[in-house]
């Protein structure tokens, strides 16, 4: 399935071991080389990040028409498919019951990287085009992920950490929990005392984005030692995009 074309992209879901395995080498450009991650699937030989939910999960992939390699990946998970993967990759971090029980339709997003060279352009927006067209067609009506920091310095987080807290925790009706072996409580810095404009300034890009869109975050952080990250878990219900965000979400707006 093809998603949309462009000038210089184009955007389908992955169909062929070829089109894995770009998704999975460019995660291991990302994951691996440029951000320090490991995990017992890695394959270093063949420079594929990898691990069992590929088989489960479909890959939104953008191509880049001039290159012919894969710039942007997106993994999703439904939860028809995660029944049969054993449950949805998140859960390993965080409690998902409250997501699980809602009766709503969900949908997990994982992996999402872009090729540095692509940062700051047009890919994320044709990623995220391409999200709302499978999130329509699905008629998923919450999306979720563990989104992260770089590092597992906690008290180098502090800030931006608590700035979710105070600022941008899910309600209780969505707000799933991290699980209490790795649970970091993301209250650390008193609202009083938060330096709001560096603190944000912390804030990955991609989790900022997802915050414009209206996105919330659960309760605590996890520290992802395997991976070199400090995790939260976003949760966004589709149903209170407002006009302006949708067209965001849908690529229109930048």
């Amino acid at each position: 399935m093809t998603f949309g074309t462009a000038a210089d992209f184009e955007l389908k879901l992955a169909q062929t071991p070829a089109d894995l395995r770009a998704a999975q080498r460019l995660r291991y450009d990302v994951f691996v080389t440029e951000l320090g991650a490991s995990g017992a699937l890695v394959d270093h030989d063949q420079q594929l990040e990898k691990d069992h939910y590929d088989d489960f999960v479909d890959h939104l992939i953008l191509s880049c028409k001039k290159s012919d390699r894969v710039v942007g990946v997106y993994r999703l998970l439904r939860a028809e498919a995660a029944e049969r993967a054993g449950g949805f990759y998140s859960e390993a971090e965080y409690d998902l019951t409250l997501l699980k029980c809602s009766g709503r339709r969900v949908l997990e997003l994982g992996r999402s990287c872009v090729h540095p060279d692509y940062r700051g352009g047009a890919a994320m927006h044709h990623l995220w085009s391409g999200l709302a067209t499978y999130v329509a067609e699905h008629q998923i009506e919450i999306l979720f992920g563990v989104a992260s920091f770089h590092g597992t310095d906690v008290s180098a987080l502090a800030q931006p950490l608590s700035l979710l807290y105070h600022n941008h925790l899910a309600p209780p009706d969505l707000r799933v929990r991290a699980r209490d072996e790795a649970h970091q409580e993301m209250n650390i810095i008193p609202a009083a005392q938060l330096d709001r404009r560096p603190a944000m300034v912390q804030v990955p890009s991609l989790i900022k984005a997802y915050l414009r869109l209206g996105g919330r975050v659960g309760d605590g952080a996890f520290i992802d030692h395997e991976f070199n990250t400090t995790d939260v878990c976003l949760i966004m219900d589709t149903a209170k995009l407002n006009d302006r965000q949708a067209r965001i979400y849908s690529g229109a707006v930048k």
